[in-house]
Formats: C-alpha cells, sequence, structure tokens
C-alpha cells in the first residue's frame, strides 16, 4: 500500500484542492493516498471474436476522443444506449460519497448457476502451460504432502526470476511515482484524475459493445512475469465480469479451475482481492501455486480502473466489485456460499473484510499483511478520521466466520502491530492460530522457503473449514 507523506506542504495542498474540487469527496482523496495500478499492466486480456479470430487490441489509453468517435464498433451500441452510457459516466466517475447501493444484498444461486465453467461467462480456456502433474491421486493428503508438490529446484530459480523481474517493475514505478511527484503535486494529482476518468469512460464503451457481440479472451502475461508462472493441471478462465448495476463497468478476473476428478462437493474456492501495486497477472504464479496444491479454485480479480478492468480506482468502487465478483463465484463456481473463502493481501483486506462483515454464510477469511483501517496506516491520530477509508478494525468484530491472519514482524509499509490487533478484534469463536512471520516484511513473506510454509498453514486452514 502506498502512502503520502502528510508532511509535505505541497502534498497538503494539493489533496485540499482535490477535495474541494470534488465537492468535499472523501473517495477522491482516499483515491489519490491508496491506489497505484501497475503501469504498464503486467498482463493483457487478447480479445477473440465468435468464429476464434484473434481481435485488434482495445485501444482504451488513446487520448485522442476522435477515435471513439470513428470507431465502428462503437456505433453499434446504437442511439437507443445512449442514456443508459450517460448514466455510465455520471455514476461511475462523480466523485460523490453515496454508497446506497452497498448494504446487504440476495443472492440467485439455483436459476444462473452454470453446470461447466472450463467456457463460463464468455470466457475462454487461458493460456498457460499445461502440466502432466496430478494435483494428487485421490488419497487425504498431509501437511508433509506440501512438500513433494512443489519442487524444491525449479521452483526455487521460478521464484528467484519472479522476485528479479518484480522488484525491477516495482523500481520504474517507483521511479515513475518520483518523476511525478516532482512536478506541482496539483497538476499531477488532477491530470492522473483526468486521465483515470477518461479511461474508464472508453473501456465502459469498449467491454459493453465486446459482451454484445459475444467476445472472448485468452490471457497473455507480460513478459515481467510470464517466465515465472509453474504449471498447472487446471484450467485458467479468463473472464470479463459484469456489467455492474450502477456504474455499468466490467470487472477482469481469471478463474483457476481444478479438474472435476479434483473436485469434491467441499471443494473451496478462494476469491483473492490483491495489494496494492499488483494485478491479476503479477498474481499468476501464486495463484497456481495454490489452486494446485490447496486443492481449490481460486479467483482472483482487478479492482476498478486496474488492469482489464473498467471504473475508476476508489474505496466504493472496490466494495461493488468484490460484491458483483461474489455473486458471481456463488452462482458460477461454488456450490454455496460456506464453500468461498474470502483471500485480501495488505489494501485487499479492506474489501475483503468489508464482504465477510456482511455475509454471515462465507466460508473463511484470510487476511495476508493487512491494515486496521487507511488512514491508521500513515498516522495513528484520528485527526485525518474524517478520510479514513477501510475501516477493518470495526469490521472485523462483525464477521461469522473463520478468520486466519499472517503478518511479516518486520513490515515497514503496514506496521506488524496492525495485524496484531486485527487479531484481537476478531470474535473469540471465529479465530485461529496467526502467523507471525519473523525476519519478514510487507512483500517477502513466500520468498525462499517460505512458500512452503505458507502453503502448509493454509492447507491447515482450509481443512478446518470442514470440522
Amino acid at each position: 500500500m502506498s502512502c503520502c507523506c502528510f508532511c509535505c506542504p505541497p502534498a497538503i495542498t494539493a489533496l485540499f484542492y482535490l477535495w474541494v474540487r470534488s465537492g468535499f469527496s472523501k473517495g477522491s482523496v482516499a483515491g489519490a493516498l491508496t491506489f497505484f495500478p501497475p503501469d504498464p499492466p503486467l498482463y493483457k486480456f487478447q480479445r477473440m471474436s465468435k468464429d476464434g479470430t484473434v481481435l485488434p487490441d482495445a485501444d482504451d489509453d488513446d487520448d485522442n476522443d476522435s477515435n471513439e468517435k470513428n470507431d465502428e464498433k462503437g456505433k453499434k451500441i446504437g442511439e437507443e444506449e445512449d442514456d443508459e452510457r450517460r448514466d455510465v459516466d455520471d455514476d461511475d466517475y462523480d466523485d460523490s460519497d453515496d454508497e446506497s447501493d452497498l448494504g446487504t444484498f440476495d443472492i440467485e444461486t439455483n436459476s444462473t448457476r452454470l453446470t461447466n465453467t472450463d467456457n463460463v461467462g464468455g470466457s475462454r480456456r487461458g493460456s498457460l502451460p499445461p502440466s502432466s502433474d496430478k494435483i494428487d491421486d485421490g488419497k487425504k493428503r498431509t501437511d508433509n504432502d506440501v512438500d513433494n508438490n512443489i519442487d524444491a529446484n525449479s521452483d526455487q530459480l521460478r521464484r528467484q526470476e519472479q522476485q528479479r523481474r518484480r522488484q525491477q517493475h516495482r523500481d520504474d514505478a517507483e521511479r515513475r511515482r518520483q518523476e511525478e511527484a516532482n512536478r506541482d503535486p496539483i497538476v499531477a494529482m488532477t491530470e492522473r484524475s483526468k486521465r483515470l476518468r477518461s479511461r474508464a469512460k472508453r473501456r465502459a464503451r469498449i467491454d459493453s459493445t465486446d459482451a454484445k457481440d459475444g467476445v472472448t479472451y485468452v490471457f497473455v502475461p507480460s513478459p515481467v512475469v510470464s517466465g515465472s508462472i509453474p504449471p498447472f493441471n487446471g484450467t485458467v478462465n479468463p473472464v470479463k465480469i459484469g456489467p455492474q448495476k450502477r456504474t455499468g463497468t466490467f470487472v477482469a478476473a481469471l478463474l483457476y479451475k481444478l479438474q472435476p476428478s479434483e473436485c469434491s462437493p467441499n471443494t473451496k474456492t478462494i476469491l483473492f482481492s490483491h495489494g496494492n501495486a499488483a494485478d491479476v497477472g503479477a498474481m499468476a504464479g501464486l495463484q497456481c501455486v495454490m489452486a494446485k496444491n490447496l486443492r481449490c479454485h481460486v479467483l482472483v480479480y482487478d479492482y476498478s480502473g486496474y488492469g482489464e478492468s473498467g471504473g475508476v480506482p476508489m474505496e466504493k468502487n472496490t466494495y461493488r466489485d468484490v460484491k458483483m465478483v461474489y455473486e458471481w463465484v456463488v452462482s458460477n463456481v461454488a456450490k454455496s456460499e460456506s464453500n468461498v473463502i474470502l483471500y485480501g493481501q495488505s489494501v485487499g483486506s479492506g474489501p475483503s473484510c468489508y464482504l465477510a462483515s456482511r455475509r454471515a454464510d462465507v466460508g473463511g477469511l484470510v487476511l495476508h499483511s493487512p491494515f486496521t483501517s487507511g488512514m491508521r496506516v500513515l498516522t495513528p491520530s484520528r485527526a485525518l478520521a474524517c478520510l479514513d477509508i477501510f475501516p477493518n478494525i470495526d469490521r472485523i468484530r462483525k464477521v461469522k466466520c473463520k478468520v486466519f491472519i499472517l503478518h511479516g514482524r518486520k513490515d515497514r509499509e503496514v506496521a506488524f502491530e496492525h495485524g496484531v490487533a486485527l487479531q484481537a478484534a476478531v470474535p473469540e469463536e471465529c479465530r485461529t492460530e496467526p502467523w507471525w512471520v519473523p525476519d519478514k516484511g510487507h512483500n517477502d513473506i513466500l520468498d525462499g522457503n517460505g512458500i512452503v510454509e505458507y502453503i502448509r498453514r493454509l492447507n491447515r486452514f482450509v481443512r478446518s473449514l470442514n470440522d
């Protein structure tokens, strides 16, 4: 989770300007402080027509509005949808803090569930390399079996290369952020806000047209991460979930699905909400490892404004995103809500705690390097409580499912004390043994042999949900 320095007068001036300009919306300020999608994204969804023809990439970063007017695909939307499109623009991109659509909700599980999710929601089977390795031979699994499923040598080299590439990508992103920070902060924030909204409007048009034309997708990881993705014996389905009822936007997701022979009525689905400077491409390697070794389906999605998702990155939009994705998972993948495990890493702990506090039947909650609230990461003072976001410390008290928390003791981005405070706030009947990882920080818990202990502990937690 990226932080802004509140001791910096230009930053304060810029945030105040943005707050006033947006009509005193905390969402605008929170978005400027919190969300920094990977730029460029670490993957793309290759568009495919109904007959399997590769379509050109959708250029949603082109600032030339005349291209939109001349786009023949865009004309197919039709005059009858102009009013609907204007509603999408107005709702998704205004900065009001209206959250009237974020209350409780019902899920239709009978009429909408599909029986075959190898090609679900308009998706195509993904392009990750197949593996001849079986996930298991049907025998009951033990903690020691994890070591047999992770090839020590190849996985170690793969993870090292992945870490190197990710670090290079983070360094490049940090350099770009520093260059932007050295500019006039008011100009920089205003331009960033305008750029994100312009992109979101174009993406809404593209995704709406693609849905009508039956366009499907193939997952193509960036070279930064492609060499670090291990084999997976299941299927990888890229999907666009939507449209969201209020905003009209679509959310990009990858479903890592086990083979039917590996599944049982109690097979869990992990709904993974990733960290701030990540996207579904960055998480591809970990999701393969999780699905294979935990024997779970895994769905990872991008927040609004990230990767191939539409919309703009704002707190309230992450709530809408996770609600919509959760409904889709329950209807199309899981047998019931009790088979869904919410997993929130860093910033992802916000939407995960939000949803867990509202769904009494959810199966479980995993919080990876979580924070008590967004503003508490910046300062323990409550003087700026009016601008606080993701109040996890309040919501965690309302969960009804088992909770597993892991946090590095040397975390310098989100202090270890945040994890401890959240563990203490979990209702006693929902607590499980936490994992306080020695000598690890915010982004390196899984480095080296940490991945083996990580899988072992997650396996223990997943199995406990059936006790």
